[in-house]
């Protein structure tokens, strides 16, 4: 039996919904997530629209994997034309919405026009239909999740939505389900807003079965043996990421203070193993998933109340509204955390944006209309977040002049690799699109050496290394992740080395979920055919070489104390690594764009007529 895609083409000018049949021929090339999403908006949009506008057409796509009853299945891609940048934009999310989507009958969405009113989508075992949602707007994400539940008479539909940041179109708006899991990179919950649509609502009852039983049954029963083989599972699921904090401080890799120092004093005071002893209310999960990873925390005082219905801080969270902003109030970031999922804002940009307030305010640069801003000062950030996600004062201004995406909080100067990554990447500075540096610093033999043997030979290099080694390095190991994003798989459970499963294993659950005899090698294509996908779209759009930059900020000594204080990245290496990067990317050397030639190797030749390529 062919494996086929349901796409549902929502036309939201007409309000009107046609349902189309991908054949397994064109799915198989791009199977799900990312990559799908990329190709339906290539084949969709017209080139130069206003990502705020009408001609802008949003995508959410899952995976043939999604829904399985395996770990770390449960994701989805949103993409569109990114208002924060002007790039592609491209996200994903994690919970319960993934997997209810595919059992409620789509593998994408594709919305297209502009409503006149707001209107939310309700998808039911298939059937599709556009509903009045003038009542929602103006709302938080808690009491439309709620209220959506009492309408629709099932508390177990599950809901993307957008709060009032996306209705107010801040240029970094999330689009958020389970009120407390975001796509949240790339502002799609400001395309959400302009278009009108307040929420994508699913409920179904045909949950996905593996292609091949046996060897899917299989897969799950080495789930014991993969855990004893890597306890840093069990720590990653009593810590979650917020367990990094410590580490990285350690390393002197903690951003802090918009950027300008790789320590934070007060660093014990907001990592994962204070907050499970303290606030921590519980630990949550996705669909079938046994990790359980999410936090879930609970505050009981003036003005740090926290209802745990908006989950609890993650790493980014912490260091974004704590270090980079000077912060070290636990219980405080933890409201930082809510309002932002309350509002339905990506917590990076935010507090990134924040941060970057509070040093030009100190330097003279910014009038913050009485914000109060100032490193260290935890209420300022509160206000600061309410005040952008509703436009008031300042925060009009701060929701909007974003010069493209924020960076993550891995420190480039720190590990080089990831700097390049940063710059290269098509929807702009990202930490989840290749192996980061410290992997290789594995010892020889350890179980994240092995499973990155399995992708590359990539030998010992010290993490400040951006040699033409490292380059290949960066570019095989992003190939391995553009290909889990296309495949809707959790990068904190499947990857190429310290993560739950491994590359090995990926393969296998390929074909026992889809029937394909995938090897290592189409994989690998995969994720390369959507790395092209999405820098062709760039390209189209005019946006390449240029763009492929760091923030001059990288490029000078940091400050303040610890191991990496007075490290900088230098303009020298950074130019020839991204010429190394081009070199076995198949990109133009003078315009960033993909050739002609790479286009044609991965099936793409329909792209060349779009591209400005050689």
């Amino acid at each position: 039996m062919a494996l086929t895609a349901t796409v549902h083409h929502v036309d939201l000018t007409r309000g009107s919904v046609e349902t189309r049949v991908l054949p397994e021929d064109v799915y198989r090339k791009y199977p799900g997530g990312s990559a799908l999403a990329a190709y339906l908006l290539l084949q969709t949009m017209p080139a130069g629209a206003d990502p705020l506008g009408p001609d802008n057409v949003l995508v959410m796509a899952v995976s043939p994997l999604t829904g399985l009853a395996i770990s770390g299945q449960s994701r989805m891609t949103a993409c569109a034309r990114s208002p924060l940048t002007g790039a592609i934009g491209d996200s994903q999310c994690g919970g319960f919405f993934p997997a209810e989507m595919r059992a409620a009958g789509a593998d994408a969405f594709v919305f297209t026009g502009q409503s006149k009113e707001p209107v939310y989508l309700w998808l039911h075992d298939g059937t599709v239909e556009l509903r009045p949602a003038a009542h929602l707007w103006g709302k938080v994400t808690a009491e439309v999740d709620a209220l959506l539940k009492e309408e629709l008479g099932d508390p177990k539909v599950e809901i993307a939505q957008i709060g009032p940041a996306g209705e107010n179109r801040v240029r970094f708006a999330a689009i958020m389900n389970m009120v407390n899991r975001a796509n949240g990179r790339t502002g799609l919950g400001a395309v959400m807003g302009s278009k009108r649509l307040k929420a994508v609502v699913v409920r179904g009852s045909k949950s996905p079965k593996p292609a091949v039983p046996e060897a899917f049954r299989g897969l799950v029963k080495r789930l014991k043996e993969l855990e004893e083989a890597n306890p840093g599972i069990k720590w990653f699921g009593e810590f979650g990421t917020s367990g990094v904090l410590a580490i990285q401080d350690k390393m002197g890799g903690q951003p802090t203070r918009n950027y300008s120092e790789g320590t934070f004093e007060q660093c014990k005071d907001i990592d994962g193993s204070t907050m499970a002893k303290t606030i921590l209310k519980e630990r949550d999960t996705c669909y079938a998933c046994v990790v359980k990873c999410k936090r879930v925390v609970e505050v009981h005082e003036p003005g740090r109340d926290v209802d745990p219905v908006y989950g609890g801080p993650e790493y980014e969270t912490l260091t974004f509204f704590g270090s980079m902003c000077g912060v070290g109030d636990l219980k405080l970031l933890a409201r930082a955390s809510a309002d932002a999922n309350k509002y339905g804002m990506d917590t990076i940009s935010a507090g990134a944006t924040i941060a970057w307030a509070m040093e030009a305010k100190a330097k003279g640069l910014l009038d913050d209309q009485g914000l109060g801003l100032a490193f260290g000062d935890g209420p300022s950030v509160l206000r600061a977040i309410e005040a952008i996600a509703l436009r008031r004062g300042v925060g009009d201004l701060l929701a909007v002049t974003v010069k493209g995406q924020e960076l993550p909080a891995h420190m480039p100067q720190h590990k080089r690799s990831l700097g390049l990554i940063y710059a290269v990447n098509a929807f702009g500075a990202d930490h989840q699109s290749s192996e980061h540096d410290s992997m290789l610093r594995a010892k020889p033999g350890s179980l994240q050496r092995r499973r990155l043997a399995e992708i590359g030979d990539f030998g010992d290099l010290d993490l400040r290394d951006l040699s033409d080694d490292k380059v290949r390095f960066a570019y095989t190991t992003q190939c391995f992740y553009s290909a889990l994003d296309t495949l809707g798989l959790c990068q904190f459970v499947w990857g190429p080395s310290w993560q739950l499963y491994g590359p090995k294993e990926t393969v296998e659950l390929v074909h026992a979920g889809t029937g394909w005899d995938a090897s290592m090698s189409e994989l690998m294509r995969v994720g390369e055919r959507r790395i092209n996908l999405l820098r062709a779209f760039n390209a189209r759009e005019g946006i390449g070489k240029a763009a492929d930059t760091l923030p001059k900020k990288l490029f000078q000594p940091l400050s303040g104390k610890g191991p990496t204080a007075g490290v900088a990245l230098t303009a020298e290496e950074f130019e020839h690594a991204r010429a190394t990067y081009y070199q076995i990317a198949g990109c133009d050397p003078a315009t960033g764009y993909p050739t002609r030639a790479k286009l044609a190797d991965l099936d793409l030749a329909w792209l060349a007529e779009m591209v400005p390529a050689r």
